[in-house]
């Protein structure tokens, strides 16, 4: 890592995790495999932090930890990538057990559990679902058609009332995911 850590990919520690290389990681990968309009690819550190504002509007009363795992919800892709769901079936369960350790570790380096409850992973992933659809018709070319069909209809439209897809330099998203981190971190 940019840091000096080394990272084993196979046995995480939490000890060679730290935000900054999570940040700038997340800030290079692309989402939607770089197929976004903008001048800059839509990058995971981005898709982040609208996710942590999203399950902020589902959830005005989460706690900064449970703000915190939303941020960080995408975080082992800083070294796997952001693959398709169709990619990560093929690969099997091998890149499943990767991103559980992965998460698990992260987790555990920021003070979170290893294994989140139900109930937050629930909030987090109704997030991560309406920041896709959201994405998916405001930079990736989906129709409203195709958007409601891979993603559902908002169950509560509201939520994105206000809601705008940041496309930056990366080093600008870098900083914006520290920021938000360091908010939450206290």
């Amino acid at each position: 890592m940019l840091s000096g850590r080394r990272l084993d990919l196979l046995d995480p520690t939490p000890f060679d995790i730290e935000i900054e290389d999570i940040a700038h990681g997340l800030a290079f990968v692309a989402r939607w495999n770089g197929q976004t309009q903008g001048e800059w690819p839509y990058s995971v550190a981005e898709h982040s932090l609208l996710v942590e504002r999203l399950f902020t509007r589902i959830d005005s009363q989460a706690s900064q930890a449970d703000r915190l795992a939303a941020l960080l919800h995408d975080a082992p892709e800083y070294v796997i990538g952001d693959m398709i769901s169709p990619v990560k079936a093929a690969i099997g369960p091998g890149y499943k057990d990767l991103d559980i350790r992965l998460t698990a570790a992260i987790h555990r380096r920021f003070g979170l559990p290893a294994i989140l409850p139900a109930s937050l992973k629930k909030r987090i992933k109704q997030a991560d679902r309406i920041s896709a659809r959201l994405e998916a018709v405001g930079i990736a070319g989906f129709t409203e058609p195709e958007a409601t069909r891979f993603f559902g209809k908002p169950s509560h439209p509201e939520l994105l009332e206000g809601m705008e897809i940041v496309i930056r330099p990366p080093v600008e998203s870098r900083r914006a995911f520290v920021a938000r981190y360091r908010e939450l971190a206290g």
